[in-house]
């Protein structure tokens, strides 16, 4: 068996540090593994030192960061045999909490040495027609205001006060409100909304659940369309997702799917990070990645 676990860690995440790092890599010494560490420095560079450390085929590579440096990893592993570990140190670790891994480092840590890799099935979207852009994601899509509030999100601000970027951005888009109506073709079958989360793990944004029914090990989507168009209409899709009662509303459709296309150029948002605008086409690639939980 090879000793060697590859560490790749987004510096600028908040809650990250050198020093939480060099911990991680002495507990890992302690337990018998050499360490290998590389260091993000712009975005897209965890995807390309992934693909690289893969190379050397280590016993694990973890990613140690936010949801959106561990999408970024994954990335670079789809249908490697090495499997994925997660070390969360970013603003909200939505897939640590889905998971069940700790915040707490050694804790982490622990599970990402002795747990057994599991095979999932994350999603993938494929933007533009023709392609333009593709990327697999684990957690969920969010297409429309949701994605619009994430394209407006203050990235300074983002590295100083984390989720209260998001919040920000949310209220800013809500005054501004007029959203243009979006088609979904979901395994054949048309449908309509303005607003829609397609969700491959069952929590969004901490531990609310849009998509509660979603898991990484299904080879499926839970697809979660908001009808309505008004301001009201979206306060009370928020009001209804904090008291878990959303999928109770006449005007929320709620489907399991597993290949989803989006009409028009609504914006889109993939684990947490702007990805740009539709169209766009979802499938689930199925069993193409080991992750350690």
């Amino acid at each position: 068996m090879n000793s060697l676990i590859t560490i790749i860690c987004n510096p600028a995440a908040r809650g990250s540090s050198m020093k939480k790092i060099g911990l991680a890599r002495t507990f890992l010494m302690q337990k018998g593994f050499g360490t290998e560490l590389l260091l993000t420095e712009r975005g897209g560079h965890a995807q390309s030192l992934a693909e690289a450390a893969l190379a050397k085929k280590p016993f694990r590579i973890i990613a140690a960061g936010g949801d959106g440096t561990i999408n970024e990893v994954m990335n670079g592993m789809i249908g490697s045999d090495t499997p994925l570990a997660i070390l969360p140190m970013g603003t909200t670790n939505v897939l640590a909490k889905e998971l069940g891994i700790s915040e707490n480092i050694h804790q982490a840590l622990e599970t990402a040495v002795t747990a057994s890799p599991k095979t999932v099935s994350p999603g993938k979207i494929d933007l533009g027609m023709p392609v333009s852009l593709s990327r697999y994601f684990c957690l969920m899509a969010g297409v429309g205001f949701d994605g619009k509030a994430v394209h407006d999100v203050n990235l300074r601000m983002k590295k100083i006060s984390g989720e209260a970027a998001y919040i920000q951005s949310g209220l800013k888009n809500l005054i501004f409100y007029a959203p243009d109506e979006i088609g979904f073709v979901v395994d054949g079958r048309e449908y309509s909304g303005y607003s829609a989360i397609i969700g491959k793990a069952s929590k969004y944004g901490g531990n609310f659940r849009i998509t509660p029914d979603a898991n990484l090990p299904d080879p499926a989507f839970h697809l979660c369309i908001f009808k309505g168009r008004k301001r009201a209409d979206l306060l009370r899709y928020v009001f209804g997702v904090i008291r878990g009662g959303h999928l109770k509303f006449r005007d929320v459709v709620y489907l399991r799917a597993k290949d989803i296309g989006i009409q028009g150029a609504p914006h889109i948002q993939i684990d947490g990070d702007y990805l740009g605008t539709g169209p766009a086409r979802l499938t689930v690639a199925e069993d193409c990645l080991r992750l350690v939980y």
